[in-house]
């Protein structure tokens, strides 16, 4: 359901901007709380795929009192809104390191790469997966 409230605001002429979230949600989980998996050595999770260190960056939102680093970082990525916010304060937090890149593609590579992703050229075909989905016709696919 979620997924489709995406999909229907993406195809309505909603500028690439707000496009950006939902095209990183979808690169990362199809848009589904899927809980933890192993990536390249760590856990990443949720809507987004956070890992632990991504969400301390960002503030630590949703962390309720007495609650752990990590059961809140678990909790909140499975949650759709505390993880939007997450990625929202980290992209606030490493923007300025890309005075070079567009709004999405700093985004993108910031998710990616970490706070110098928009300098890797590993995040180079993660953009390329972004910008595909930015595409209108993409979600008609």
């Amino acid at each position: 359901m979620l997924f489709d409230f995406l999909l229907s605001i993406t195809t309505l002429g909603i500028p690439v901007m707000d496009r950006c979230l939902p095209c990183i949600c979808k690169q990362e989980s199809e848009c589904k709380a899927i809980g933890c998996k192993m990536d390249r050595g760590s856990l990443s999770c949720g809507f987004y795929q956070i890992k632990l260190p991504y969400y301390k960056d960002c503030g630590e939102p949703g962390k309720k009192a007495g609650e752990s680093t990590e059961i809140a970082w678990k909790r909140c990525a499975d949650e759709f809104e505390c993880a939007t916010t997450c990625v929202k304060k980290y992209f606030q937090r490493y923007k300025a390191k890309c005075p070079e890149k567009s709004y999405c593609e700093a985004m993108a590579r910031l998710h990616n790469g970490g706070p110098n992703g928009c300098s890797k050229s590993s995040t180079d075909d993660y953009w390329n997966r972004i910008k595909r989905c930015l595409m209108p016709n993409f979600w008609l696919t």
